[in-house]
């Protein structure tokens, strides 16, 4: 009986394009759908099956177009809808599917609805959250809730009708969150999903897919205000609620509807594996991102829980598991392991946490970053790579204050830095001072470059053979013959600090202690982290072997 072909998302490599700090192709500094489109080709020669594209609709930016003003036209700074329909039929024509960022948590204050409802137009209310406060005159909060990015989750409207009221935000004041306990609320999602599905796109990344619905009656969560709210928080209220599974049965029925089928990929901070993989049941979401991968410290045997634990997990529910080591919200990769690495898995903000504490060693980073690249790349289902990941850039530490713009630096009452730093527009030649970022060589980027980005700019790597960049395309062209279909993790016997498994004919060793350990006799080594490796393995490096 012939094996079951696996559907491409099953089995795909997807690159984020955060769009603001892509290519920009107009010249103004910021990345833009005319950028993205003339370095199509290149990612085509990276050799990725998807994109993932950040949201590119009309916002005010309160956070970076995660506050969404119109769900159903592009952002002028970015384009407009008919460069968007080139854009995915350009990326189509060279074999690559796009995915969009939905964002269904909340609205920009800009939205029509919002703005409805703070006129006081009958019913337009209901659609989000509005509260009377408590205290003798309303003053306070109407619960301890607090937001994500820091303060309370809630803000009270100075004028007009509402006056006196105050709305939830779980995000930023400009981003108010909705009441999906409405119908109406979840057929407009589902009409904006069918809009774009109609206009080619191949799915969705959905923003805060644990969020949406709140406990009835919004009550206390009796939660230090300096919890970390998106990563879990166990038995919050306002995340993780069983009602969200009703609504993405409501999407997977619209997704079911095209031919081929339309999918999902889910951003769900969640306490545990068996909470993550009710999203993935057969008739709820596809796929969702895996954090614990990207949480890991740079130990082999936490890396073999996690890689267990997420296998595991997928699997109970017939899905594949998603395996990703940065993305648009957290400390990049080569940063994150740049410094003393603790002995068991940790949130996603101990990086920063530690900025003013520890000077990072990008060289040790970077070593142990193509480390961990081919230990994701090998792994069964599919696999995220964030842009520049690819280059080996790490995280810009010192932004001066006054450049900044994620509202978490600003919320926070300026003491966490926020997500600025892995955002910093690309490098693709060697030339100051935008390094190829910007058609207008002397545009001024949103956020600065450092003066050394040439040196890891695409340019630069592509000539040299022994780069992070020719080491991803090497193994993405690898992995479609090594590992694709090469079946299940099964775990080799090795020394401590050292994690290896097979997968086929095919073997995956990566090395995390202090000494080198010796490899199989027959194995031949397909492809290293570092150029050179035969008969033993070093510190901080990972392969690729044929076995006989």
């Amino acid at each position: 009986m012939t094996a079951e072909v696996p559907a491409w998302w099953q089995t795909a490599v997807v690159y984020q394009v955060y769009i603001r700090s892509f290519a920009d192709g107009n010249g103004d500094g910021v990345g833009d759908i005319a950028g993205l489109r003339t370095r199509l080709p290149y990612l085509a020669q990276l050799g990725v099956d998807a994109i993932w594209i950040n949201p590119w609709y009309p916002s005010p930016m309160a956070d970076a177009g995660y506050d969404v003003a119109d769900y159903r036209d592009i952002e002028p700074a970015y384009g407009n809808l008919g460069e968007a329909q080139e854009l995915i039929a350009d990326a189509h024509a060279l074999g690559i599917r796009v995915l969009l960022d939905i964002v269904p948590n909340h609205t920009s204050d800009r939205h029509a609805w919002f703005r409805a409802a703070l006129a006081g137009e009958p019913g337009l209310p209901d659609r989000y959250h509005f509260r009377a406060g408590r205290g003798t005159a309303g003053e306070l909060p109407p619960n301890d809730w607090h937001s994500v990015f820091g303060g309370p989750a809630w803000t009270r409207v100075p004028e007009g009708p509402l006056a006196g009221q105050w709305y939830l935000h779980l995000f930023a004041p400009g981003q108010p969150d909705l009441n999906w306990d409405l119908p109406e609320v979840r057929r407009e999602f589902e009409d904006v999903l069918t809009f774009w599905f109609d206009r080619g796109v191949d799915g969705f990344r959905i923003d805060v897919a644990h969020g949406l619905v709140k406990a009835a009656g919004l009550p206390d969560s009796g939660i230090a205000a300096d919890a970390t709210l998106v990563e879990s928080s166990a038995g919050h209220p306002a995340w993780d609620q069983d009602g969200v599974h009703e609504i993405y049965r409501g999407w997977r029925t619209v997704a079911a509807r095209y031919a081929p089928e339309r999918i999902f990929i889910a951003e769900a901070w969640v306490p545990s594996n068996e909470r993550l993989a009710r999203y993935l049941r057969a008739d709820e979401l596809h796929t969702a991102f895996q954090f614990d991968f990207l949480r890991a410290p740079w130990r082999a045997d936490v890396l073999r829980t996690v890689i267990d634990d997420a296998i595991g997990a997928a699997a109970s529910v017939g899905a594949p598991p998603t395996w990703v080591l940065s993305n648009h919200d957290v400390t990049r990769t080569v940063t994150r392991f740049a410094r003393s690495q603790p002995p068991h898995l940790v949130g996603t903000d101990w990086e920063r946490a530690r900025w003013s504490e520890e000077q990072p060693d990008h060289a040790l980073g970077r070593r142990r970053a193509r480390a961990a690249a081919l230990v994701q790349l090998a792994l069964p289902g599919t696999a995220y790579v964030y842009q520049g990941e690819e280059l080996g850039l790490e995280e810009v530490e010192d932004l001066p204050g006054d450049v900044r713009q994620d509202p978490t630096w600003v919320q926070s009452g300026f003491t966490d830095v926020g997500r600025d730093g892995c955002r910093i527009p690309l490098p693709w030649n060697e030339t100051a001072p935008t390094y190829g970022f910007a058609a207008d060589p002397g545009a001024a980027t949103w956020l600065p470059q450092p003066p050394h980005w040439g040196d890891h700019s695409v340019a630069a790597q592509h000539r040299d053979p022994g780069s992070m960049l020719n080491l991803y395309r090497a193994a993405l062209r690898a992995r479609a013959s090594l590992w694709r279909d090469a079946g299940d993790v099964k775990w080799i016997s090795t020394a401590p600090g050292v994690a290896a498994f097979q997968r086929g004919g095919a073997q995956c060793w990566v090395n995390t202690g202090d000494t080198a350990v010796a490899l199989p006799e027959l194995a031949s080594v397909v492809l290293s982290s570092e150029p050179g490796t035969a008969g033993v393995l070093p510190p901080d490096t990972a392969v690729w072997l044929a076995t006989p």
